[in-house]
């Protein structure tokens, strides 16, 4: 189920937009190509754009004992098996 499947089951709120035409046509033409309509189109782009922008940032805040777990898990990272790490070792075949 896509995420604005999921959305659509909640009540819809409106969003009003200006755009200029050949935006509008630009994105009315990738929705075609997606067999979607305009609103699911530019509602799935802006929520795949949300999504970057808040997993992009830097600083979070966390409670004491989740920030202890968390410095420790940096501190103490699991070790790397043998094969892995000649995994991500080893030269691409293709280079």
């Amino acid at each position: 189920m896509s995420v604005v499947e999921r959305s659509s089951q909640a009540k819809a709120v409106v969003i009003n937009l200006r755009a200029q035409h050949s935006q509008r046509e630009l994105i009315d033409r990738a929705a075609s190509v997606l067999g979607t309509s305009r609103s699911d189109f530019m509602i799935e782009s802006a929520l795949r754009a949300a999504e970057n922008v808040l997993l992009d940032q830097v600083f979070f805040n966390l409670d004491e004992a989740t920030y202890q777990q968390f410095t420790e898990a940096l501190e103490n990272p699991p070790a790397i098996k043998k094969r892995l790490l000649a995994m991500l070792t080893d030269k691409a075949p293709w280079e």
